[in-house]
């Protein structure tokens, strides 16, 4: 499966079912699959996959795209209880 994603301005914080771990950030990104199917996702941790040390002219680029934010749909904010359990 593919999906293209876009990065939203909420974040949340995804908890272990018995609530004994700790809370993970994760920020809410929606998109849809290759067919067209709207998708939310939780992200928690990205990076780009380039040779080490990160090129300067990468990173910077990289770290301006995430920038980019939007609010999530309505929609994206039903699909899960915003109270997320791992």
């Amino acid at each position: 499966m593919r999906i293209t994603i876009e990065s939203t301005d909420q974040v949340i914080e995804l908890v272990t079912d018995n609530g004994d771990g700790p809370a993970v950030p994760a920020r809410i990104w929606e998109g849809k699959t290759e067919s067209g199917i709207p998708v939310v996702c939780f992200v928690t941790r990205i990076a780009p996959v380039v040779e080490e040390p990160v090129p300067d002219a990468i990173a910077n680029e990289f770290a301006a795209s995430l920038q980019e934010q939007r609010p999530p749909t309505p929609a994206a904010r039903r699909v899960f209880d915003l109270r997320m359990v791992l």
